[in-house]
């Protein structure tokens, strides 16, 4: 039986392949999620859909005046009219119930990261901790 013969050098380079591809993007997983539950509605580049949908490019006043709502709207929605950039906006947001407390992080930390202008990142503790105070 022959056995195949691992090199040292060869799994150092393989481990280094793998660290720098999840090191280029670390809010690779918050992109692929906002993109699988949001960009439906506020597009892929965050700017929204006109009159109807809030854009969430260039709204991080809006992203740091209800940091302590956003992981609530995202697991169970908006039903309040909101205004972001000078811009009422009434259309109902759904929420996701079956996004995890991690992937809402992953999400925010995504959003902030590419449209924040600098807003710090969230905590996973934080959200679980602004979770468990959701107004049902």
């Amino acid at each position: 039986m022959r056995f195949l013969k691992i090199t040292a050098p060869a799994v150092l380079a393989v481990f280094a392949l793998a660290f720098a591809y999840c090191e280029s993007n670390p809010y690779r997983e918050g992109e692929r999620l906002y993109k699988f539950h949001c960009s439906n509605c506020h597009l892929d580049d965050g700017k929204g859909l006109g009159a109807l949908i809030p854009p969430i490019a260039g709204a991080s006043d809006f992203l740091d005046a209800n940091r302590e709502r956003l992981p609530c709207i995202l697991k169970y929605g908006l039903k309040d009219t909101i205004e972001v950039k000078g811009v009422r906006y009434a259309e109902a947001m759904p929420g996701v119930p079956t996004l995890s407390a991690i992937q809402i992080t992953n999400i925010l930390n995504f959003i902030h990261h590419t449209w924040g202008d600098g807003l710090p990142p969230y905590r996973l503790d934080e959200v679980e901790h602004l979770l468990s105070e959701c107004p049902k």
